[in-house]
Order: structure tokens, then sequence, then C-alpha cells
């Protein structure tokens, strides 16, 4: 398989690098080997002898360690995240979403009645072809009372959402 210079340079390095972090492998692989036609070796694939039959140069003897990734603790993170908001504006923005969230529920709370109401326990009236086709008239009536069992889970919804927000 050819990599491009480029490439083998930087996967010997990222192996000698994952190598590095070892102390029992870092002393194995300290060098690396650029061929002619640019192939990369290092001292665990080719020897030094290979290396020097092959006409290969030495350009890296020292181990190479690439430093782990750090993450970052929770105090020390910037952003909107750790921005403070005085008590006063939460609670105006609480007493906001709350009128909001209620508005809302009341109005779904009509639309549900007015669902129901024209659901009539199961036995809506029949609306046009709906008297010769008794399946349109089936499938409204199931499309009917998923639509109301729906508008009941978005009430239920708009009632936990309510819970959070102090009165």
């Amino acid at each position: 398989m050819m990599m491009s210079p480029r490439s083998a340079l930087m996967s010997a390095l990222f192996v000698l690098g994952l190598c590095g972090n070892n102390a029992a492998l870092a002393a194995d692989v300290t060098v690396i080997y650029r061929c002619p036609n640019n192939d990369y070796y290092n001292n665990i694939t080719l020897s030094e002898k290979q290396a020097k039959e092959k006409g290969c140069k030495t350009i890296q003897v020292e181990p190479v360690t690439i430093p782990g990734f750090k993450p970052r603790s929770p105090t020390a993170s910037s952003g909107p995240s750790t921005a403070r908001v005085d008590p006063a504006e939460q609670r105006a923005r609480d007493a906001d979403a709350r009128r909001i969230l209620e508005a809302e529920l009341r109005r779904e709370e009509e639309r549900l009645a007015a669902m129901k109401l024209e659901y009539n326990n199961g036995v809506p009236d029949k609306q046009g072809a709906e008297s010769k086709n008794y399946q349109k008239y089936l499938d409204r009536v199931a499309d009917m009372k998923a639509a109301i069992t729906r508008k009941e889970g978005d009430i239920a919804a708009l009632k936990r959402e309510l819970l959070k927000y102090p009165q």
C-alpha cells in the first residue's frame, strides 16, 4: 500500500506518540527512517541494518509523545451557562412563562371540549358520503378518537410543565 509521504510520516509519528505514552514501549520505538520513494519506517518494522541497505536516512531519534486531552473543569467553562441572572428578573421570566403556559392550556382545553362535543361519545353525526360508505365513517371516528387522545396528552404535558413554575 502506497501512502503519501506526509500521511506516512504522520502515521509513524502517531504510532510513536501512542507508544511514547507507555514507558516500556517508548524505549523501543525511537527511530524513524525515511527511505527512497518517500517510504517511512520505524525501528520496529525495519532494523538499522535493513535501513542502511535500502539507503534510508534517520529522521527521528528521540521518543515522540503526544499530550493527552485534558477536560475542562465545570467551573472553568465560559459562555451563557455560567451567566447569572438577577433573582427579580428570573421571577419575572418565570411569571411570563407561567402566564403563557396557562393561556395555552386554556386554549387546548377549549379545543378538547369542542373535539369531544363533535365526537359525541364515539357516535358523531355522519357527513356527506359517509351514509353510503360506512368505512369512511369508521375511519373518521378513529381519527377523531386518536386526535382526542393526542390532545389529552398535550394537556397533561402542559400541566406538568406548569408545575415547574412557582405561582
